[in-house]
């Protein structure tokens, strides 16, 4: 039985209005040519007809919400999903997230490597967990903890500062629990005192392990926890105070030393033992090499537990975190659980099981390939970046800089004049230029405060830094243009429509500028950007 050529033309049209890869269109293409040459059996052509029918179910409800009947080819698999995800920016050009985009392809290649290693089983991968334990003592000697060169320090790797935050609060909760049953006290309401410009995962500590969560509000001019208020909110019930070495919202560092000080006092007046815990998720690996003198970390007495991201500028993938205690009285030993059935006794205090190795190996050659040296070259190389762009973005007169020159590497920054658009406006029109550049307002109390913000990353360079204050300035002089035009034609009607009213204009101008306001307040973000 042979095709006719018009069957063969509604053929080709039929492979070509499908969803399937090129690889697959041009694979039947083959197979329909073969057919419209000879006389095929009526197998054959069944055979086509099937395989387009199922080429088309597919990929129509595989790309949807359903697994699809039957198998496809690994290429065409490959050549669909590749093709969707052109669609995903550009992660270098990511401005709103701190976490790693880049890294060198040798460290590439050993994360391929254990791809398919399950952290978990210790047994099966001893050199893999003793690459965490130098990892762990590694930072643990960089934020001055105090263990002798011979002694192991305490700590985990995690999954990220989110995890790391909830295992660090936890050593809180059942720690407090512990003293206040010994002193016969109750011990269902527990506290936890931090900046409102905390991280959304201390919001989550506190709502799954049923902690109240006590914020300090900010204001204007001041976006981090103040010292001295957060120390008024400490009570007996306080678990500990969580101190910000990195803001989210600019940057900044909080003065953990005078909040150490502070504290040491009251739990001194009061009877009290309230400790302090550093969330230095970004800026952990940023003040050991940049601000070697500033007291955060270990050397202060109250400081007993600290998290950080490896994925942020420790220079690692997504997907990796350290935690680490004080000393071994600071991590409950009832928290710590025992395993047996992977070969051997293993410890693990994780709130999940598996996880992979990769993160942790590439951790591991970001600390000895780089070294003090490099990381504070990088750092160092960063914060130049971030002055550049801090300079052009003032040089434009239209925004005023929030974000302070210590801390982290970036640049948040608030428009003077808001009333013909908003940072909102400007964010959603850089990405026509493919930069994501978030925008958000500030937590309580400074929710009228709305700013943008761009986090200096290692593979951000000057160029980069050049090119988007060029691309700012276009989307401001395009903003200006869509104003003026905007404002010209509404006034243009209300003054045609009605000319012998001269209160037009301005009633003109009131409903713009309640519109504007109305579109702030509809484009609110949360605190807890990343």
């Amino acid at each position: 039985m042979a095709i006719s050529e018009v069957e063969a033309v509604k053929l080709d049209e039929l492979i070509q209005c499908t969803l399937a890869s090129r690889y697959v269109r041009q694979g039947v293409h083959r197979l329909s040519l073969v057919a419209r040459g000879s006389r095929t059996e009526v197998l054959l052509c069944f055979f086509l007809s099937f395989l387009f029918l199922f080429l088309m179910i597919c990929v129509d409800w595989g790309r949807r919400f359903r697994m699809p009947p039957q198998s496809i080819p690994k290429e065409a698999a490959y050549q669909i999903i590749n093709d969707e995800l052109m669609l995903d920016g550009n992660p270098r050009l990511n401005l709103a997230s701190f976490v790693t985009t880049w890294m060198e392809p040798e460290c590439d290649k050993l994360i391929m490597d254990a791809v398919n290693k399950n952290y978990v089983d210790m047994d099966e991968y001893p050199v893999t967990t003793e690459l965490q334990n130098r990892c762990v003592n590694m930072i643990a000697h960089l934020f001055n903890a105090p263990i002798g060169d011979d002694e192991t320090a305490i700590g985990v790797g995690t999954v990220g500062s989110s995890e790391a935050i909830m295992l660090a609060g936890l050593a809180f909760k059942r720690k407090w629990q512990n003293r206040r049953k010994a002193e016969g006290k109750p011990t269902d309401k527990p506290n936890i005192v931090t900046g409102a410009n905390v991280q959304v995962c201390w919001e989550k500590f506190a709502r799954y392990f049923e902690v109240e969560l006590k914020e300090v509000k900010l204001r204007e001019g001041y976006y981090v926890m103040d010292p001295a208020k957060a120390v008024e909110m400490v009570d007996e019930n306080t678990i500990c105070v969580a101190a910000i070495l990195g803001s989210t919202l600019t940057g900044e560092f909080e003065d953990v030393k005078t909040l150490n000080d502070l504290l040491t006092a009251k739990n001194k007046e009061a009877g009290w033992d309230v400790p302090i815990h550093v969330d230095a998720a970004s800026g952990g690996f940023i003040a050991p090499f940049l601000y070697p003198e500033l007291e955060w970390d270990f050397r202060l007495p109250l400081v007993k537990s600290i998290n950080v991201s490896g994925h942020k500028y420790g220079l690692v993938y997504a997907g990796v975190g350290w935690v680490v205690w004080r000393n071994k009285e600071d991590l409950p030993e009832e928290l710590i659980f025992h395993i047996n059935y992977l070969g051997a006794d293993q410890p693990t205090f994780t709130l999940n099981f598996s996880k992979g190795s990769s993160q942790i190996i590439a951790q591991y050659y970001q600390l000895i390939r780089l070294g003090f040296e490099g990381y504070r070259n990088i750092m160092e190389n960063c914060t130049e970046n971030m002055k550049v762009l801090k300079a052009g973005i003032e040089a434009t007169e239209r925004f005023v800089i929030v974000s302070k020159d210590v801390g982290v590497p970036l640049v948040a920054f608030s428009l003077k004049d808001s009333s013909k658009f908003t940072v909102f406006d400007v964010s959603e029109s850089l990405r026509r230029f493919g930069w994501i550049v978030p925008a958000y307002t500030m937590p309580a109390d400074a929710e009228h405060v709305a700013v943008l913000r761009v986090v200096i990353r290692e593979d951000f360079s000057r160029s980069l830094a050049e090119r988007l204050v060029i691309d700012i300035q276009k989307v401001l002089l395009d903003l200006d243009h869509r104003w003026t035009r905007t404002s010209t034609a509404i006034t243009h009607v209300q003054v045609e429509e009605k000319p012998e009213q001269p209160e037009v204009l301005n009633k003109s101008i009131r409903e713009i500028t309640k519109y504007w306001k109305a579109l702030v307040q509809r484009n609110k973000k949360t605190s807890g950007v990343c």
